[in-house]
């Protein structure tokens, strides 16, 4: 039974940091891409960022050079350091998982999902 369970979420002030974990079970970790999601209220679910199995990272427009993804496939964890948070980036995260490196920042093409972590951002 495959399994991932994020961490990491909170309320953080505008300006600030926070880094988001993913633990990931039940799979060949190292075989995934694993990808990052938010959702906020009232909007549609955005791609934030994506790491393939050979470590090729994709992001989306929205978090270009305040976020960062990483992987630890020792520890089969993904990770998502984000700085310079504003209120736009309050959402759920997800984490997800797909094999291939095909349409990475699509949520249609993920096999499996976590249950999310809030992240609020005040002003």
């Amino acid at each position: 039974q495959v399994q991932l369970v994020e961490s990491g979420g909170g309320l953080v002030q505008a300006g600030g940091s926070l880094r988001l974990s993913c633990a990931a079970s039940g799979l060949t970790f190292s075989y995934y891409t694993m990808g990052w999601f938010r959702q906020a209220p009232g909007k549609e679910r955005e791609f934030v960022a994506a790491r393939s199995a050979s470590s090729t990272t994709y992001y989306g427009d929205s978090v270009k050079g305040r976020f960062t993804i990483s992987r630890d496939n020792n520890r089969n964890t993904v990770y998502l350091q984000m700085a310079g948070l504003t209120p736009e980036d309050t959402a759920v995260y997800y984490c997800a998982a797909k094999l291939g490196s095909r349409r990475l920042t699509s949520g249609d093409g993920y096999e499996y999902w976590g249950q999310g972590t809030q992240v609020t951002v005040s002003s």
